[in-house]
């Protein structure tokens, strides 16, 4: 397998990461609104619209801001640091970035319900088809592991043995996608839940993966993406002390 992985089009080379990545979020989004149409949606069209572009503007300043912070020392030397920001981006930014745009949005249109059950599904779906983008990349993207020993070491384009920290990823949304599932046959969970459990068991994730992956460390051990995971956790800390706030009772 040689990196990074490429489509031919006829004449023309495309990365396989730039053809993934879009169809990733085209996918999941027309999953969402397969999910919308079947299971039926408590918000309004309007509302859900104004929502949605809470969540996309949300995401893109959370992914870029926390993705230009990752490496301060390269920040500093950046040219244009506007530029370095818009180049550099990270999922769990992106997810907590679109937690706050879409927070922000049903405060200020005066949205009570729940809006984030429908999204879990199709980003869990649309992240899994990014990350193989983000695998055939190798080591020409920052989504690759350090040097390892351990069985699953793999060559990514450098002619080491690394840590492919996207199929763990991949592996560890599949397991959680079935884990939902299982969870939601098992137990009733209070509307807004299931996305709940999904962003705390992907900042766990995150925060130790970032543990086998390279990157700037603050003297004190952890990294800007660990900084930021920690933050997402202390805003979901009652859900993570008391489960029981998330289920409503048991099925027999």
């Amino acid at each position: 397998m040689h990196f990074p992985i490429t489509v031919e089009i006829g004449s023309i080379k495309i990365l396989l990461h730039a053809l993934l990545e879009p169809l990733g979020m085209f996918i999941g989004f027309r999953y969402f609104l397969y999910l919308r149409k079947g299971k039926g949606d408590q918000i309004e069209s309007s509302q859900r619209l104004w929502i949605i572009i809470g969540a996309i503007f949300g995401a893109l300043i959370g992914s870029r801001l926390v993705g230009g912070l990752e490496n301060p020392a390269e920040l500093v030397k950046a040219a244009n640091p506007l530029i370095y920001f818009y180049t550099n981006k990270t999922v769990i930014g992106g997810f907590l970035g679109g937690l706050f745009g879409v927070e922000l949005v049903k405060k200020i249109i005066g949205e009570k319900h729940s809006s984030g059950d429908l999204f879990t599904y199709p980003m869990i779906l649309a992240l899994i088809i990014g990350r193989i983008g983000c695998f055939g990349m190798g080591v020409y993207e920052e989504t690759y592991g350090i040097q390892t020993t351990f069985f699953t070491g793999m060559n990514l384009g450098d002619d080491l043995l690394r840590h492919p920290v996207t199929l763990y990823e991949i592996l560890f949304l599949l397991l959680l996608w079935i884990g939902l599932i299982q969870l939601e046959k098992r137990f009733s969970l209070v509307a807004g839940r299931r996305f709940k459990v999904f962003m705390i068991a992907y900042i766990f994730f995150r925060f130790a993966l970032d543990f086998i992956k390279p990157h700037y460390t603050f003297s004190f051990g952890l990294s800007t993406i660990q900084l930021v995971c920690l933050g997402g956790l202390i805003y979901y800390a009652i859900y993570i002390f008391k489960p029981r706030k998330l289920i409503v009772s048991q099925y027999a």
